[in-house]
């Protein structure tokens, strides 16, 4: 499958917040149509929350990390900081416009500007 990320570098894990409002299901279905574009593989951010060492180094050992949040909490921003995970870019769905909402869901247009902006952040 061919590369849809201009300007990825080489090695690209995605990662997204996974809470309860509609901003985290923008954030989990944008990085996964990243994966799906083969852009790069989606990681387990749960594992890095878990400090399980072997993805905690996986992530380290990346090119670049995408962290995508889905608001200001910046709860995936935060869990790469505690694990000393320093190669990433990171962007919440809330700077997008979109409200955060508990029992939403959230609509393939609002993935579809997940998407745009994630590959403008790998595009710097």
């Amino acid at each position: 499958m061919a590369k849809r990320c201009e300007g990825a570098a080489k090695r690209v894990l995605f990662y997204s917040c996974s809470g309860g409002a509609n901003v985290a299901e923008v954030a989990d279905r944008a990085a996964r149509e990243l994966m799906f574009d083969g852009c790069g593989p989606m990681f387990c951010l749960a594992g890095l929350g878990a400090e399980i060492q072997e993805m905690i180094q996986t992530a380290k050992d990346a090119d670049l990390n995408l962290v995508i949040d889905g608001c200001a909490m910046d709860c995936a921003k935060k869990i790469f900081d505690r694990a000393g995970v320093t190669n990433y870019r990171q962007f919440k769905v809330t700077d997008l416009g979109i409200e955060k909402q508990k029992g939403v869901r959230a609509t393939d247009e609002q993935v579809v500007a997940a998407v745009a902006k994630a590959k403008e952040v790998l595009a710097r």
